[in-house]
């Protein structure tokens, strides 16, 4: 594999990252299984498998090319040995306490960035897999693919042959300036409009102290587990679309909680971040993140259940109208003008800047609709984990599997000692909104 330069966005994302907030995606995936010894046969295959997948030999390194200058480029390791990847840990009792304590250490920067850890289950009948990838080297969608490629194979649909994309090199092509010249130039107005909007969103900002934290380091994580019919009962009373549910769940338990917690939820409307992918699982290229995003209000203040998900519903119809290209969420589409040493010079004071933008992310991993499997040991639940940026003490992540929805979370230790709390509060809001439905 040839050398390429990492996409703006990546580039930003390689540059934010600080020992206190590593941006590496995360999915604890947790097995049935066959045998007591199914832990570390997984992890024997994990390590012989990786050897043979291209997108995990790939590290990131700084380049100082002219026209590039501060920039990095993603290209194979040459002295790559999965085994320092692969780790097996021993048996334990909590998936979720071992999975918190690896999600704080940030990946080693000079070799591939990700890692598999193998969980064992105390139980015997049971064991996870966390999986870690800088999200620099892949999004939720590219994750996906690489951690596939590890698992046992699938009988997926056969892809169409794409034609390989000659590397772009370090010097643009000439003939292309006046055509890119022309593009910066008619990009300024949606910059302005982008910036506009950003600076709105924070005129009458109400969030809660609960959501903002002086970086620790320390994470912790929970899963939570909903069965996917009774998100379809609700969304087919009320309207709207199951993703409008999900978010509306997150409002109705960030209540529960912030009121259980004693902080109170009156007059609080955090600004919830919604990541939407720009690029197309079959035809994009299969490198390099695609993000924008919809900012929304979480309507915590509220305290009808059905009054608040006619809330999210609006907001999110009104960002579907105007698009994923506009609007205070689509700040990660400006990466695409920023010069490759901005990123480098700027990367700090961009990641200082998150809690001004937004006050937590919600954001929805694709998964499969197969069953997935290793060494014969099938999935029975996955948890994805997104980064936590700085200044904010919580991030959430959804995913929907074999007819169950699958929420992540993911807290700074010391800021959030009480996730279990809002774990619980995901699965009353559940029950609050049917019995809501049906009254």
């Amino acid at each position: 594999m040839t050398s390429d330069l990492l996409a703006p966005l990546d580039l930003a994302f390689w540059n934010i990252e600080s020992a206190e907030h590593p941006m590496h995606l995360g999915a604890l995936g947790v097995f049935s299984a066959h045998s007591p010894t199914a832990g570390a046969h997984a992890a024997d295959l994990l390590a012989a498998r990786a050897a043979a997948v291209p997108g995990l030999r790939m590290r990131i390194r700084d380049v100082w090319q002219p026209l590039s200058f501060g920039g990095a480029t993603r290209e194979p390791a040459p002295d790559f040995d999965p085994l320092d990847h692969v780790r097996l840990h021993a048996p334990t009792a909590d998936f979720h306490a071992d999975a918190g304590r690896l999600m704080e250490r940030p990946l080693e920067r000079g070799r591939p960035p990700w890692e598999a850890h193998v969980l064992p289950g105390e139980d015997g009948v049971s064991f996870a897999v966390l999986f870690k990838f800088h999200h620099a080297l892949a999004d939720g969608l590219r994750a996906l693919t690489l951690a596939a490629a590890i698992l046992d194979p699938m009988d997926l649909p056969a892809r169409k042959p794409r034609p390989e994309e000659p590397s772009k090199g370090f010097f643009p092509d000439v003939r292309k300036l006046p055509g890119l010249v022309r593009g910066a130039v008619s990009d300024v107005g949606r910059a302005l409009d982008i910036g506009a909007s950003v600076a709105l969103s924070t005129v009458g900002v109400r969030s809660s102290a609960a959501l903002t934290a002086e970086p620790s380091g320390t994470r912790r994580t929970a899963g939570v587990v909903i069965d996917l019919d009774d998100v379809h009962r609700v969304r087919k009373a009320q309207g709207g679309t199951v993703n409008d549910v999900l978010i509306a769940v997150v409002a109705g338990a960030l209540r529960r909680w912030l009121d259980e917690r004693g902080d109170g939820s009156d007059g609080v409307a955090p600004r919830a971040l919604i990541p939407v992918s720009k690029r197309r699982p079959r035809t994009a290229h299969p490198q390099g993140n695609r993000l924008s995003g919809y900012l929304i209000r979480l309507p915590v203040d509220d305290p009808d259940p059905l009054a608040r998900l006619d809330t999210v519903r609006t907001a999110m119809d009104r960002n579907k109208d105007a698009g994923p290209n506009r609007g205070a969420g689509a700040v990660a589409l400006l990466a695409d003008h920023v010069p490759a040493l901005g990123h480098r010079l700027g990367g700090p004071l961009v990641s200082q800047a998150a809690r001004l933008w937004f006050d937590i992310l919600v954001t929805s991993v694709p998964l499969p609709s197969l069953g997935l499997k290793l060494g014969g040991n099938p999935v029975t639940h996955v948890f994805p984990f997104a980064p936590l940026a700085r200044g904010q003490s919580l991030a959430i992540a959804v995913s929907t599997y074999r007819g169950h929805v699958h929420y992540g979370l993911v807290a700074d230790a010391e800021a959030v000692p009480d996730l279990d709390v809002l774990a619980r509060a995901l699965t009353e809001e559940v029950e609050t909104l049917i019995t809501a439905c049906e009254a």
